[in-house]
């Protein structure tokens, strides 16, 4: 053991591509990872936070202390190899105190090659995100303590950052497949929808996998297809619905190949609805824009208001673009506000049942205050119209 006077052995270090260095103890895997280092101020739920593919190429703050302490387990994740690029903490893993629990977080970390850092300041990191904008960074890991903080410096200044990066296409899935897995009960886990009233396409561009089992519990059978699928292979499966999903990445970049399948969906007039990154490309392909926030939302407490029936949810967040309400045309009705900075999270297209949010209702694990969406999604289905 070293003895007062010997400096602690930093095993573990966040170089920033402006030169800001944040030195603590390693976690995870060994070895260093490039990306935007962002922020999340959730208190529960970092393994489906670490397993959402909308964290590609991003790098997690966690503002919360008590990382680790439900272990994690085989249930509780959101996609099978986790796309985020690495994480933050301010205390050590906590260790476990959970019945679910069959895996440390540190060798869950290790299994998926995910690198960490611990023993930070992330007040710090954060104030700087939040006045400043998220910037690049490279977090490395090293049992011996040495780095070359020149060449991470480097390393995190040379990658292109999130602008005009296409990433739907690294997490979605490669072909098609079918889901029915429904919601998951104490002592029973997930449940299987075996009766369906609504077959349902998803267009995956980076989909959790509980808003499958969302749109599973509301009743559906769920189609899924790639990012890249066209409207031709969307109507060959005859869809009661077509769900666009959540996903990483800029959505002007992806729009690219999947605006015009999302237009011409439109034109076939099946109800639609479409959930954070596909919410963008909906409104893309409705004629608005999107802009790069600074900082972004992500949490699982933001509050939002629903214009059409005043009330106000909580929501779970975890996007970096925003539509920019004023570009949207006439025919298009903004009808949720984000409370804390007034920006747009959702819209509607008149005289169509097409709708989307910026937010994620399925929220796992939670709020659930906005669960309310999948059934909306039925009611159009089932012919009823939208509220104005």
């Amino acid at each position: 053991m070293p003895d007062s006077n010997t400096p602690e052995l930093h095993t573990g270090v966040l170089v920033l591509a402006d030169g800001t260095v944040f030195r603590g103890r390693g976690i995870g895997a060994v070895g260093d990872s490039v990306g935007e280092v962002c922020f999340n101020t959730s208190m529960t739920g970092y393994q489906e936070i670490l397993t959402d593919p909308s964290y590609a190429g991003q790098i997690i703050t966690f503002t919360f202390p008590h990382v680790g302490n439900v272990g994690t387990n085989v249930e509780d994740i959101e996609t099978v190899t986790p796309a985020a690029r690495g994480l933050i903490l301010r205390a050590d893993i906590t260790d476990p105190s959970n019945w679910r629990s069959s895996k440390h977080l540190d060798a869950w970390l290790k299994s998926y090659g995910l690198i960490g850092l611990a023993g930070i300041d992330t007040r710090r990191l954060t104030r700087r995100i939040r006045d400043l904008g998220a910037p690049n960074g490279v977090v490395a890991h090293d049992p011996k303590g040495e780095f070359d903080l020149d060449a991470l410096r480097a390393k995190a200044a040379a990658w292109p950052g999130l602008e005009g990066m296409d990433l739907a296409k690294e997490v979605s899935c490669r072909q098609t497949y079918s889901w029915n897995e429904a919601a998951w009960t104490m002592g029973k886990g997930y449940a299987t929808q075996e009766n369906p009233r609504f077959h349902v396409v998803a267009l995956d561009f980076g989909a959790k996998r509980n808003i499958l089992r969302c749109l599973a519990d509301a009743g559906c059978k769920v189609t899924v297809l790639p990012a890249t699928a066209t409207a031709e292979d969307v109507m060959r499966h005859k869809p009661d619905g077509v769900f666009l999903s959540n996903g990483p990445g800029d959505p002007a970049a992806t729009g690219e190949y999947a605006v015009p399948t999302i237009k011409a969906l439109v034109d076939t007039g099946v109800p639609m609805f479409g959930i954070c990154l596909g919410h963008q490309m909906l409104s893309l392909a409705l004629g608005g824009k999107t802009v790069k926030m600074e900082r972004g939302h992500r949490g699982a407490n933001h509050p939002v208001k629903d214009l059409a029936t005043g009330r106000v949810e909580i929501t779970s967040q975890n996007h970096g673009f925003v539509v920019v309400p004023e570009s949207l045309p006439a025919d298009v009705q903004v009808t949720h506000v984000s409370l804390f900075d007034g920006t747009n999270e959702g819209i509607r297209l008149k005289g169509k049942p097409v709708f989307s949010v910026q937010y994620h209702p399925e929220a796992s694990p939670g709020p659930q205050d906005s669960h309310y969406l999948f059934h909306r999604f039925v009611d159009l289905m089932d012919g009823k119209p939208l509220p104005e």
